[in-house]
């Protein structure tokens, strides 16, 4: 376990790699499973009654893009290291994030914590764009792309479905 926590930390420094995360199906289940009730968790927070759905497309989309990435660039024996380390970030960057959401207050303006929340996502999409790097052997310039384009497909995708008229 502690050696899980090294990888994450060096992960989280731009210092490693999800090829030092184990290749165990019971290790990411378990991450997933983690960060599924860890975004159920902050959706019923926020009062979002779709947040179970949000998060299983959210994740799904996840899934299909990395396994999809993986085979057109032969590399599916990686499949397990690199959501391993995708899903450890994302709760990590969840758990930060609600720790700001819990200091905000919608009726004060609040840059300090805005710039804040700003860095930190930012900071997310370079760790992404990192893990992206490696398990596909890439540039950062590419998985930069790579994680941005997912994310912005998933927001539009997840709006076209849950749209509140």
């Amino acid at each position: 376990m502690s050696e899980l926590l090294i990888n994450l930390a060096k992960l989280l420094r731009l210092r490693g790699g999800p090829q030092h995360f184990p290749a165990s199906w019971r290790i990411t289940i378990t991450l997933l499973a983690i960060y599924l009730l860890q975004n159920l968790v902050n959706g019923a927070q926020l009062d979002d009654e779709q947040a179970a759905a949000k998060s299983l497309i959210a994740i799904s989309l996840q899934l299909v893009v990395l396994a999809g990435l993986l085979l057109w660039r032969r590399h599916p024996e990686r499949f397990t290291q690199t959501l391993s380390a995708l899903v450890s970030v994302g709760i990590i960057f969840n758990l930060v994030t609600w720790g700001l959401l819990s200091q905000s207050d919608p009726n004060v303006n609040q840059p300090e914590l805005a710039t804040l929340w700003f860095g930190i996502f930012i900071w997310s999409l370079f760790v992404d764009a990192h893990i992206y790097r490696h398990a596909l052997s890439v540039t950062l310039s590419v998985g930069m792309l790579i994680t941005v384009l997912t994310l912005a497909v998933s927001y539009v995708f997840i709006e076209m479905l849950f749209l509140q008229i």
